[in-house]
Formats: C-alpha cells, structure tokens, sequence
C-alpha cells in the first residue's frame, strides 16, 4: 500500500459556546481544526501544528483530534483555550471571539518549523491565525518558506471582517499569501470582505489576478461551488441536505475534502494540481460539496467519515 502523503494543517482551535434556540452548548472548533478534523476522519495522515491549551477546554480539543485521527504535532501550552461566542439564527452562525494571549496564537516561524514533519508534502492554514499580531506574521512566513520550498500551500481565509481592527492590513497581508498559493479556497462572502464595493465578477478577476493558485475554488452555500482551473471553470450545484441543521464547519469540511480528494488521487503536489484535468475538478468539487452537506445535517462541525462520505456517493450515483 502506497503511504498517505502528510498533510499538515494549522491555526486556530477553540470552543464554540453555541447558543440556538435558547440554549447553549460547547463544542470544539475553528477553522483549521475543523479541517484537521475532517481530513482524520477520511484517514488522511494529518498533522495539526497549532498548540493546545493544557486546560479543561483544551483537554476537550485535543481528544477531538486525537479520536479523529489526527496527530497532535503543536504539542500542549500552559495558556488559556480561544473562546468563540456563537448565535446560531436560522442555521446561520454569528462569532464574537477571545483571543488575546491563547494556546492558539502561542506560535513563531521557529515552532512551526519544528512542527513539521520533513516529508511534509502540503501545508494549510487560513481565518482567525491570519487577522492580526505576530502569530498572522508567522504564519505568513511559515506558508511562504513552504511554497518557496516546493511544498504544496493550501489557503481558505474564511474572512471574518467583523473581529479585523486594521483591515487594510488585513487584506493586504491575504493578498500576499494568495501569491504563494498553489490551492485556494474562498466563498463568496470571503470575497466580498476582501473585496468591498466590487461586483463579484471583478473581484474574482480581482483574485484571479493576485493568485499563483493553480486551482481556485469558491462555495456559494446552496447555489453550489464553481472552480476554475487554467482558462476552465466548473459550476457544481449544491447536493440536497438531508434535513439542514446548520452550516457550522461546512467550508472547513468542504476544504478538507478536497485537499483528501487530491491526496487520494496522487496530486497532493504543485505540478499535480497544476495538470488537474476538468473532470478531475468536477469530481473533487462534487466529493467535497457532499461532504459540506452531510455536516451540514448535524449540529455543530461534525464532518463524515471516509466510510460514510462514500456511502453517501455511491447512493446519490
């Protein structure tokens, strides 16, 4: 059998305090560790680089992973868990966060590096890890020395304007990674905070633009997904949600999803995807958009496994 590729994943990791319906509940999240996550569950040999706290909370995210499958390589620090106030109204989330002075954000160039495995072949990351400080600075450097090293980079920014208290830099600091990019993920309402006041046919001539990706992909929740490889664009439509729930981690377990998909398909590399064919695409949007899905039937970000991801494919034809 031909060993897994490492994918290695980081950023923030946190609890979800979800208030719906009146009633509250807390669940592990963030966006990185929701694909960190995801990709355990579809037995993908996955690395998560970010540290956990040592408390309570991070006892509680670092079982999450370890069940998934995933290998705790950020190690455990002694500094408080991110805390993510959420209200869910109507399936849709709203965040309000606390960050400051977190295990998550308790990272360098230097720690990272020494996270990483040496056969490391694709690195991600994205949201909360990038708004602000010297932890968006590492990891903006980490993911550079990565590309610049032949390693494939994979970016979801999962902008969250509402928490930016310098949003200039904050696009500024997207765009540069976006140049050093060889996978890239974003839903429409990603590029409408990067892009204000652009119709969204300009700003993804925008990004399109700005971006080395070779392969660039953006969700539109129900109306489906449409990527574009080269001159080619695929639309994908939504599959059907067997009873919506809410959309918590649907993008993170649609960008896992996808980084599987190439792993599975021996293109977890920068030439790879670059000589992605459009069927190739087609079928990575349509594995990863019923992944999105089957979370999107349960509470909170709870992605499918390998078992029942395929299940579902074979029954949907």
């Amino acid at each position: 059998m031909t060993k897994s590729p490492v994918i290695c994943v980081g950023g923030e990791n946190l609890i979800d305090h979800v208030t719906r319906d009146g009633e509250v509940s807390a669940l592990p999240g963030g966006s990185p560790f929701n694909v960190a996550m995801a990709l355990g569950r579809q037995k993908a040999d996955v690395h998560y680089l970010t540290p956990i706290s040592t408390d309570s909370w991070g006892d509680m995210l670092a079982e999450t992973l370890v069940s998934s499958g995933v290998t705790l390589s950020g190690g455990r620090v002694d500094a408080p868990t991110t805390i993510a106030r959420v209200t869910v109204t109507k399936g849709i989330p709203s965040y309000l966060f606390e960050r400051d002075g977190t295990a998550e954000r308790s990272v360098t160039a230097e720690s990272l590096s020494a996270s990483m495995p040496t056969d490391t072949k694709a690195l991600h990351t994205g949201s909360l890890a990038l708004t602000e400080g010297e932890d968006a600075a590492a990891w903006e450097q980490t993911c550079k020395s990565a590309y610049d090293a032949g390693t494939l980079v994979s970016l979801d920014p999962n902008v969250r304007m509402s928490v930016i208290t310098d949003a200039d830099a904050y696009r500024a600091r997207i765009f540069r990674m976006m140049a050093a990019t060889h996978v890239l993920k974003l839903s429409d309402e990603d590029l409408e905070g990067l892009c204000p006041d652009m119709p969204q046919s300009d700003a993804l001539d925008l990004v399109r633009s700005r971006t080395s990706a070779a392969l660039l992909v953006m969700t539109k929740g129900p109306e489906g997904a449409s990527a574009w490889i080269g001159d080619a664009k695929i639309d994908i439509p939504a599959p059907p949600v067997p009873g919506l729930v809410d959309t918590v981690g649907a993008g993170d377990t649609f960008m896992a999803t996808l980084l599987a998909g190439l792993a599975r398909i021996n293109a977890l590399t920068p030439d790879a995807v670059q000589n992605l064919t459009e069927a190739d695409v087609d079928a990575l949007i349509r594995r990863a958009g019923m992944a999105a899905a089957i979370n999107c039937s349960r509470a909170g970000c709870n992605p499918p496994t390998l078992e029942e991801l395929d299940t579902a494919l074979a029954s949907a034809g």
